[in-house]
């Protein structure tokens, strides 16, 4: 901020510049071809030596010479001296004429020349004067750029041009960043701060981790080196060349005018832009000089300028830690025990912590009272239902949320299968333990996330299960669309796929992938070009699964079908099999709801039907609704019906065996 002083000197020597330049416009008897009037006196001394007027510090930045600073400051003086305007138009014989010209300059300002046109020259290089290009060089009207006006006004401002495709980034709270990203930018700023002033500023590229994690980064950064940080995400350059121009000219201009460093996010380029192989913004990196960030992979490598690139790694669970207890202030002492937990499982970033952290002591009691201490807890289950709220956004756009109020108790499964399923659970919830606490992460970062195949006939409870271990968990689960996953077109499968692993990592949400044979299936023997990107696709999943820190589950009617060295990186494999009469007997027997009005069931003779429990369920419910259209109870004739409907679906007959004893 300008102090007062400086605010009010400034602006009596702009106005002052502009009536000594209103002389040269008001010569009595002359024309604009006519003789120039001498050179005035300078003006009087500034008397803040140690900050130099806006005027005085843009000439020096932009390197102008006299003609083009009387010139910059008739243009300026239009705007600020309505008699300006007149003078102008007396001065070129046209009542309308209220804007200078470069025709009119060259006739009536000390010292003028032609150099000053050149399009390299600063006055229109960098845009500080604008014209309508449909009236030619010299005759067409001139207008100074507006936030070149409120530059020496002392209220710089960016352009608007610019400021409708940025994104201002605020320097981010230093508890908000993990200490090794804080490192990172540290590093950067010195590397930047000792690099040759004769040489290309190094593009600096910030690959993997969260988008906010390389903003916070870069930010840091440049505040190190006075700078402000500005973002560009790849989606708002413009596809035009000449916009493309445009945008690269004014942002130069701005880093000249106001101190600032320019971020472009490749990461959130359209998914058609990048299948195009549309790659715009490498012109920009490659041509414009100052401090400039990359985010994200991908690009052509730049030919002009040096790079330099580093890794975003996820943070160590106890600088996690300390970012979640900083960004939930008070809060984070009442779950202490729950803290770790938290930020194992859910991936957000540090202003949303903070959101997520507002919205729990927004929904306490009114009146200040405080929390009672036997309900400590209260708020870490507040505070993890709202931290998984925040994912669901993403994930919906991506696949279908599952809710299912089942428990263990609702599963007919063997034992050692049902131990199985526990020991899933222990792995999941035990992960930030076992993982960072114990070491074991530092080994390796592959294979830290748990991936469980599920085989089994249909209906036997893959799905089922699948719900149990996400509710036990308290987490949502979803199930994966294929339909909008798997893409006819090369290359997109994995992006769609790289989208619903990083949403569901942001909220800790629990993936199933049924019928996982039709996207894990075998790799083929390569014929074609086709046959190699489908590999591709295989070999890609099989990495993502393995880094994938959550818990993947895949269901498959045909465990055969699929790719072997796909299996052997899976955590769990659990078979489900086909349950038997007494399976059957007890699936039956929880199957209707205690509501549900019954007359002579026989559960043993119902077990006899030779279907699993996925069509054991469709048979109860149809035959609930052919009860309900009879205004009866629930009885062996319903179920018979029904059963007989489901058996003509699976294009079977009900045996004799079956019915035998109760049709």
């Amino acid at each position: 901020m300008r102090s007062p002083e400086w605010m009010d000197a400034n602006r009596e020597y702009l106005l002052d510049q502009v009536q000594r330049i209103r002389v040269y416009l008001e010569v009595p008897g002359r024309t604009p071809l006519g003789a120039r009037p001498p050179a005035l006196p300078d003006p009087p001394a500034w008397p803040l030596p140690d900050a130099p007027p806006a005027l005085d510090a843009l000439c020096h930045a932009f390197d102008l010479d006299a003609f083009e600073r009387a010139l910059l400051v008739l243009c300026a003086g239009v705007e600020l001296d309505g008699g300006l305007g007149a003078a102008c138009a007396a001065a070129q014989g046209d009542p309308a004429a209220k804007r200078p010209t470069y025709s009119l300059a060259l006739a009536c300002l000390p010292d003028a020349h032609w150099q000053a046109l050149h399009p390299e020259r600063a006055l229109r290089r960098w845009l500080l004067l604008e014209q309508d290009p449909e009236g030619g060089i010299t005759g067409a009207p001139l207008s100074i750029s507006e936030a070149v006006l409120h530059f020496l006004l002392g209220e710089p401002h960016i352009d608007r041009r610019l400021a409708m495709r940025l994104d201002s980034v605020d320097l981010p709270d230093a508890g908000q960043v993990p200490a090794g990203h804080q490192r990172l930018a540290r590093l950067v700023a010195g590397i930047l701060a000792h690099a040759p002033r004769n040489e290309p500023l190094p593009l600096i590229r910030l690959v993997g981790g969260r988008p906010a994690a390389a903003r916070a980064v870069a930010a840091l950064a440049a505040a190190a080196l006075g700078l402000r940080l500005y973002a560009l995400p790849a989606e708002a350059w413009p596809a035009n060349p000449t916009e493309q121009e445009l945008i690269g000219q004014l942002w130069e201009r701005e880093t000249m005018l106001n101190p600032a460093a320019l971020m472009v996010e490749r990461s959130t380029l359209p998914a058609e832009a990048q299948a195009a192989g549309r790659d715009d913004v490498t012109r920009l990196l490659e041509r414009t000089f100052g401090v400039m960030f990359s985010a994200g992979s991908g690009g052509r490598a730049l030919r002009q300028r040096p790079e330099l690139t580093f890794e975003l790694e996820r943070p160590p669970a106890e600088e996690l830690r300390e970012v979640w207890r900083h960004c939930l202030g008070p809060l984070a002492a009442e779950i202490n025990g729950r803290l770790d937990q938290l930020a194992g499982r859910f991936d957000l970033d540090p202003a949303v912590i903070r959101a997520c952290g507002l919205s729990v002591q927004a929904q306490r009691p009114s009146g200040g009272e405080s929390p009672d201490p036997d309900k400590k807890d209260d708020a870490a289950v507040r505070l993890w239902d709202v931290c998984r709220g925040q994912a669901r956004p993403h994930m919906d756009r991506l696949a279908q949320r599952l809710h299912s109020p089942v428990t263990f108790e609702d599963l007919i499964l063997p034992a050692d299968a049902l131990q199985t399923l526990r020991e899933i659970l222990a792995q999941v919830r035990q992960s930030t333990k076992v993982y960072e606490e114990w070491g074991f992460a530092a080994r390796s970062d592959r294979g830290l996330g748990v991936s469980a195949l599920f085989a089994g006939p249909s209906g036997t409870g893959k799905t089922l299960a699948a719900e149990v271990l996400a509710r036990e968990m308290h987490l949502d689960l979803y199930r994966i669309d294929l339909s909008q996953v798997v893409s006819k077109y090369i290359g997109e499968t994995e992006k769609n796929l790289s989208r619903v692993f990083d949403a569901a990592e942001e909220g800790g949400a629990v993936l199933l992938f049924d019928e996982a044979d039709a996207l894990f299936g075998k790799r083929s023997e390569v014929r074609d070009s086709h046959d190699r990107y489908a590999n591709i696709e295989v070999g890609y999943l099989l990495q993502r699964m393995e880094s994938y820190r959550g818990l993947a589950i895949l269901t498959t009617n045909l465990r055969g079908s699929l790719d072997t060295a796909f299996l052997r990186r899976l955590r769990f494999i659990l078979q489900f099999p086909f349950p038997g009469v007494k399976e059957r007997k007890e699936i039956w027997r929880r199957m209707f709801p205690p509501r549900l009005p019954t007359r002579n069931l026989d559960f043993a003779r119902l077990a006899q039907l030779n279907v699993a429990g996925g069509h054991i369920r469709n048979i109860a419910l149809n035959a609930a609704f052919l009860a309900a259209e009879k205004d009866g109870p629930v009885g062996m004739p319903e179920l018979l019906q029904a059963a007989r409907s489901e058996y003509a679906k699976l294009e079977r007959s009900l045996t004799a065996a079956e019915i035998g004893g109760w049709a």
